[in-house]
């Protein structure tokens, strides 16, 4: 392995720190350093399993600097998803015949057709974690050699009732599917004040209102349909309010679609909205807790497609730990990550001037404990300890049930 181009294999623990723990695998394109939920929650698979098992990683260039020194690591780097489907079956085989796991698990639908395979051979049981796009991506090829292997898994966790719906709808029996929704870390509050004071100072915000826009900006994620049809109107109620966008290009996603920064940029010139808007593209993770901490609102206007469709909605969640309501169109897996009522506003799909009508009511609320309590204890349902002991007791029932 260590010969290949672009494949790096990491030694290994010692066997007889290892021979207590029986083995899984994980094979996934979405750990860090690709940045996103996805590669969040894979990364929380990994790290909660190593506790409890001796964990071997087939995964994407540069992921062993985000993982624990106990975790086996084989980087494949790939310039294209084919060539990396490729090189990461053949170290999948490789690390499945040589350490026998208990469980192969792939990270996505996209490692359905590596993962299969390779249980099957060395006898191990499969779990796939299905995220929603990956059922319904528009893709001929994918949606006839791919989709048909998850009816097959042993295990199929989907992170929403919406994902649960549509695996049902591609064949999956129902009795293999187990709903575990994405986690989230709570966020201490005692520098709370002070880190929103210093963002707003960093960027000149004052105390003006922010509405608070997280994630990659593409047709689905609706930052377009939003500037176009809902923040004119709420300028309107509220002319001090300001936008802050923190995303930018969608990199390495299954399903980009194409680049809808210009037109947003095109559209608020056009409404004369442009200077009420601040683009600060991607940004660290104490940067966008700041901001969570500073705005008054999350707006997550994602749109309803029969294609390319919002699994989840961890912004909403990661807001809501942060104390922060969202107001959101009800669409996928978003109902599982908003509260209505207690950590934000649900909208049905299409009513612009509803999503208008909740931001401005939120707005004009006192900012009070309440509300920040409210999202948080509904954010706690979530926390990544509990997470952590679903995904185990799920591996355990998985190895116990082997016929």
């Amino acid at each position: 392995m260590t010969g290949w181009n672009s494949v790096c294999a990491y030694p290994s623990t010692p066997f007889t720190q290892c021979m207590n723990k029986p083995s899984v695998l994980v094979v996934t394109r979405n750990l860090p350093p690709l940045v996103g939920g996805m590669e969040r929650l894979i990364w929380h698979v990994v790290d909660t399993l190593r506790s409890h098992y001796t964990v071997h990683v087939v995964g994407p260039l540069g992921c062993r600097f985000s993982l624990s020194a106990d975790v086996h690591v084989v980087e494949v780097g790939a310039k294209s998803v084919l060539l990396f489907l490729l090189k990461a079956t053949l170290a999948a085989l490789w690390s499945a015949i040589r350490h026998r796991p208990v469980i192969v698990f792939a990270g996505s639908g996209l490692l359905a057709p590596v993962v299969w395979p390779i249980a099957r051979i060395t006898k191990s049981r499969c779990a796939v974690y299905l995220h929603g796009l990956d059922i319904q991506v528009a893709h001929t090829v994918y949606q006839t050699f791919w989709v048909p292997f998850f009816r097959y898994f042993d295990c199929v966790l989907v992170n929403s009732r919406f994902t649960k719906k549509l695996a049902l709808g591609v064949g999956v029996v129902p009795d293999r599917i187990q709903i575990v929704h994405p986690g989230v870390e709570l966020p201490n509050f005692a520098d709370a004040a002070v880190r929103s004071q210093s963002f707003r100072s960093r960027h000149n915000l004052g105390q003006r209102p922010i509405l608070l826009f997280v994630g990659r900006i593409t047709e689905r994620k609706g930052l377009a349909c939003f500037v176009e049809h809902i923040f004119p109107f709420i300028s309107l109620e509220v002319p001090d309010a300001v936008l802050l966008v923190l995303g930018g290009s969608p990199v390495d996603a299954l399903q980009g679609g194409r680049n809808a920064i210009q037109r947003v940029e095109t559209i608020l010139k056009e409404n004369g909205l442009g200077k009420r808007t601040i683009f600060l593209g991607q940004c660290s993770d104490q940067e966008l807790g700041d901001a969570y901490f500073s705005a008054n609102i999350l707006v997550f206007p994602v749109q309803e497609s029969e294609f390319d469709i919002e699994g989840f909605g961890m912004v909403a969640l990661e807001a809501a730990a942060h104390g922060l309501p969202t107001v959101a169109f009800a669409v996928g897996g978003i109902p599982d990550a908003v509260s209505n009522g207690c950590s934000g506003k649900l909208i049905p799909p299409g009513c612009n001037m509803s999503f208008v009508q909740a931001v401005v009511e939120l707005l004009h609320e006192n900012a009070g404990v309440e509300k920040v309590v409210r999202c948080r204890r509904f954010a706690q349902e979530f926390e990544w300890g509990n997470f952590g002991q679903k995904i185990i007791r799920l591996f355990r029932n998985l190895v116990r049930n082997e016929n």
